[in-house]
Formats: structure tokens, C-alpha cells, sequence
């Protein structure tokens, strides 16, 4: 049996699955510590089923922890920079474009160090070992443990940033040591903004992880911990602990995954309506579609793995802006109502009308209109149908417009509607195809990391015409399969679902950049529903 967490910013979900079949689930608070709200839902759901902790073969955690870090700039560390690109690299320096909040909290020390390669795999300039080394000292000496090494072109040859790791190490092994190309792609500046917040959370992350295991053993729950990633796989604890900035974006990740294991729906799109927005993604082959621009975290710009997920200010605890003198209008004007984006949150069960509180919420508009039954009906304000219609077709609207950002083809597409709000989504919502609200829909989030699969994904620049195309995918499917087993997967039942080639025609001979995803069943645990290859030639 697996124990899947999600942690909000309002609720802690947890769900326990034995095989494909939910025992269990809950909602519990989300606490200050969190530590002590998972350990709350965790108890809560052996508890519901009946069961020992011993029962238990696995827990799968999704968080919110590092992306809040980052959004409101909290227990973030100090980091060494060191950028290996000059002289030529040196025209946009580390942390341009950061908010100068966030930019000052982090970039403590700046090393601009000669190094780095053409996009041909020319040096740009020979390493020099010396500067290194002068680098680690002055980051031991002003107490910097947390250190972010980024080349250019690292991703088509990461030779110099292992180098520099190496001499890090030797001269300051308690040091922390993030190196760009395990991050993201190539775009220099986006792949170094990426490393830098990587490092910046090193010192909370393994506090966070250390809380989990910690809440683990005082259950009783001797399993190993697992933590969701952002294309909706899983790493281990250990390498969360190194790597938290690819866990960021798996909340909506954990409910996509939740969402098709709960439908058997491989392609779709799925609006998660929360308390306080509406993330929408698009299914591909059971998995979310990852985002192929640059991504905004925390005003940060970006270019790791990350679903390409669009929210909108819309849940179940969003504010109507209405003035109390029109709920008995016989009709609206545009400029009269206006939907959020601002939400109560986790406090409507204080300020919501269906509550006693005061505030009008889209809660309160789904429950008069018959689409929801919870809290006191009696509570909410007298509106009339026209006002109250009004509400519901602009609620609408802003989900349908949601839709039509999302989807990459003509037609109708079908929708999946989960977590708490999912009855927002109307059943007849402009653009879809059919809206399946499946069991467990408020929980998906959890659902969705406690099935979760253990991934891998290799991306490299390969020249056909040194090495046969043929022969180049063969060695790296098996090296993104050895990374999957290497992170805990069964090896028997490792897969590639999704290769991406894209030939450079900037570059000598015919190369290509190629991506390769590789995703397998936890060792010893249960088999996950299958997928098939899909490849993209660009």
C-alpha cells in the first residue's frame, strides 16, 4: 500500500491506495510546520482504514514549501555565484532582471571566472583552476555554503562545471554545490537563474526533508519517502534534498497525474480549482505537457522542467465584488460585477456567506444555483436570478477563456474537473467536449503522487555525423533507463514515453538536440497503468 500527500497552501490531502483501489482519504489543515499537518492526514487515513502503519510500502509527498520560499523571499541562503564565460560572457551579469528583493537576499558574491564553450564546443576561454580555487576560499571565508557554478553550454559539454564542482570540493567540502547543467537548458542566463535558486534553497530543503522523515519515523512508518517532481514523477528524498527547485511546480502536476489515473483518461485537460485559483493543464499521453518557453518563478526567469500549467484567480473562495444595493436588480451592467482574482482562502468557513461571515463568494453562487450542497444555503444573500445568473455566466466565462488558452487544436476537448472547487466547472462549460468529474476528485493532487512512477529525463546536443543517429538514441535511452533505476525503478518495467529530437541547423554537421523521458514503477511496488512512446521531430 502507498500513503500520497499533497500539501496546499489551505489543505493537506492524503489519500491511501492499495494497488489501483483509494482506501482512504482526507483533508486536513495545512499547519505553520506542515510536518505536523501531514503527519495529521497520514494518521488520519490509517486510521480511516483501519490499518498498521507496517502496511505501508511507500510514501509519496508533494510540497509547496520552495515555491512559497521564493514567492515570499523566506529562509533562503546566501549564495556564491560563479558564472565560467569570460571574457565574453560577461555583457548581462548574474541576477539581471531579479526583483531586487529577491536579488538581494541571494547574490552575496559574484565570480565572473574565464571558461565555457561555443555553441560548436570551442572553448571560449581556457579554465583557470587558480581563480577557482581563490572563489571556493572567499565563499569559506565569508560563510557561503550554498554555491551555484554555471558554464555556457554547459548542457552540450558540462566538462568545466564538473571540473569546478571538483575543486569546490577540495577546497571546501561542507559546501553545498549546484551545477547548472543538471538543471536546465541551454539559454545561459535562464539555466544560471535556475542554479542560483537551486542553491538558495539548499539549507530548506534539507530542513523540509528532514521534518518528513522525521514525522515518518515518529508514525511508526518505516518506508521509504519519495518526493513529487515537476513533470509528475517521482526522485528520492536524498535527491530532492539536492535538487528542491524541480519539485516546484508539483501540485498541479499531482493532480493531472491524479486526474488520469482516476479516469483512464490519457489526453485532456484538467481544471484543479482550489480555494483560491484555477490551474489548467493539458494531459499528453497520461503525463502534463511541459512548458517550452521560459518560466516565471518568484519574478525569476527560467528554463528547467515545468508543466506548462495557466491559473487563473478563480476557486471556490473568490471573492464576487458586488455591491449589496444590486442583488436585487433585474439585470447587470458590465462594470457593476467583477469575479476575484482576490480569494478568502483557507478562511471562508470564517468569511463566507455559507458560513455566517459577510463576503460573498463563488462557493456561495455554486451552492444557489443548486451545482454544490454544503454549509447553510439559508445563509446566503437574497439575489436575484439575474444577478445570481449573471455571477455564474461570468464564472463560466473566465473558465471557458481558460480552456481556449490551453488548447492546441480545433474542436471540443475533454475536460476533467477536479480538486475542492471542481464544482465550479459546469457540466454543459463552452469548449468541452464532455467534463468528467471522477471519484475522488477533491483529492486528486494526492492521488496523483501516491501513483506516481519514478522518472528520468536525459537532454543532449548529439552530431549525427560523428556518431550514427541510430547509435546515439540507443545509448541514450539506456542512459536515461540506468538513471531510472539508479532513483529506485524496476528495471523490468522501465519505459520511454516521450522523445523530442530537434535538429540545429546553426551547428556543424547534422546535429540535433535531443530529449528523452524515461519513467518506471517503484522496485517491488505496484504496477502503474502503461503508456506508449511518443515521439516529436522538430
Amino acid at each position: 500500500m502507498r500513503i500520497g500527500v499533497d500539501v496546499g497552501g489551505t489543505n493537506t490531502d492524503a489519500v491511501l491506495i492499495d494497488g489501483m483501489r483509494v482506501v482512504a482519504s482526507t483533508k486536513q489543515p495545512t499547519t505553520a510546520d506542515v510536518s505536523s499537518g501531514v503527519a495529521a492526514a497520514i494518521t488520519r487515513v490509517l486510521a480511516e482504514a483501519r490499518l498498521p502503519p507496517a502496511i505501508v510500502t511507500s510514501v509519496m509527498i508533494g510540497t509547496t514549501h520552495f515555491t512559497n520560499a521564493l514567492v515570499e523571499r523566506a529562509h533562503l541562503d546566501k549564495v556564491g555565484i560563479i558564472r565560467l564565460a569570460s571574457p565574453s560572457g560577461e555583457a548581462l551579469p548574474p541576477l539581471t532582471g531579479w526583483p531586487e528583493a529577491l536579488a538581494g537576499q541571494v547574490g552575496d558574491a559574484i565570480f565572473l571566472l574565464p571558461g565555457g564553450y561555443e555553441v560548436d564546443g570551442r572553448e571560449i576561454a581556457p579554465f583557470d583552476e587558480d581563480k577557482v580555487r581563490a572563489a571556493a576560499r572567499a565563499c569559506r571565508q565569508r560563510g557561503i555554503a550554498s554555491i551555484a557554478v554555471s558554464s555556457a553550454f554547459a548542457p552540450i559539454n558540462p566538462a568545466m562545471e564538473e571540473r569546478a564542482a571538483a575543486i569546490l570540493r577540495d577546497e571546501y567540502p561542507q559546501a553545498a554545490i549546484s551545477l547548472s547543467h543538471a538543471i536546465g537548458r541551454l539559454g545561459l542566463i535562464e539555466r544560471e537563474n535556475g542554479v542560483i535558486l537551486n542553491a538558495a534553497l539548499t539549507s530548506l530543503a534539507r530542513h523540509v526533508i528532514a521534518s518528513f522523515q522525521r514525522a515518518l519515523r515518529e508514525l511508526g512508518l518505516d518506508a521509504p519517502l519519495y518526493i513529487s517532481q515537476n513533470d509528475g514523477t517521482l526522485i528520492s528524498a536524498a535527491h530532492a534534498a539536492r535538487y528542491p527547485v524541480m519539485t516546484i511546480g508539483s501540485g498541479p502536476t499531482n493532480s493531472m497525474r491524479g486526474a488520469a489515473f482516476l479516469t483512464g483518461v490519457d489526453d485532456g485537460i484538467v481544471m484543479d480549482v482550489g480555494g483560491t485559483t484555477c490551474d489548467i493543464g493539458v494531459l499528453a499521453n497520461g503525463f502534463p505537457r511541459e512548458s517550452s518557453i521560459a518560466v516565471d518563478i518568484g519574478g525569476v526567469r527560467t528554463n528547467f522542467r515545468m508543466p506548462d500549467i495557466l491559473a487563473i484567480g478563480l476557486g471556490g473562495g473568490t471573492r464576487i465584488h458586488l455591491d449589496p444595493g444590486l442583488y436585487r436588480a433585474d439585470t447587470l451592467a458590465g462594470t457593476d460585477l467583477r469575479v476575484g482574482p482576490d480569494s478568502v482562502g483557507y478562511r471562508i468557513t470564517q468569511e463566507g456567506c455559507l458560513f455566517g461571515g459577510t463576503t460573498l463568494t463563488a462557493s456561495d453562487i455554486a451552492v444557489s444555483t443548486g451545482r454544490a450542497a454544503f454549509g447553510d444555503a439559508a445563509r446566503i444573500p437574497a439575489l436575484a436570478p439575474a444577478v445570481r445568473d449573471a455571477v455564474w455566466t461570468r464564472i463560466q466565462s473566465m473558465l471557458a477563456d481558460g480552456v481556449d488558452r490551453m488548447k492546441t487544436a480545433r474542436g471540443d476537448a475533454t475536460i476533467i474537473a477536479v480538486g475542492g472547487g471542481h464544482f465550479l466547472v459546469d457540466d454543459d462549460l463552452k469548449g468541452a467536449a464532455r467534463v468528467i468529474r471522477p471519484p475522488h476528485a477533491d483529492v486528486a493532487n494526492a492521488v496523483g503522487a501516491a501513483i506516481a512512477q519514478i522518472g528520468a529525463q536525459i537532454e543532449q546536443v548529439v552530431d549525427y555525423a560523428a556518431i550514427p543517429r541510430e547509435t546515439a538514441l540507443a545509448r541514450l535511452r539506456e542512459e536515461a533507463v540506468a538513471r531510472v533505476v539508479t532513483a529506485g525503478g524496476e528495471a523490468e518495467t522501465v519505459e520511454i514515453v516521450d522523445m523530442e529530437e530537434v535538429f540545429l541547423s546553426y551547428l556543424p554537421g547534422r546535429s540535433a538536440q535531443v530529449r528523452i523521458k524515461a519513467v518506471g514503477d517503484l522496485a517491488g511496488g505496484t504496477p502503474a497503468p502503461r503508456f506508449t512512446e511518443v515521439q516529436h521531430a522538430h
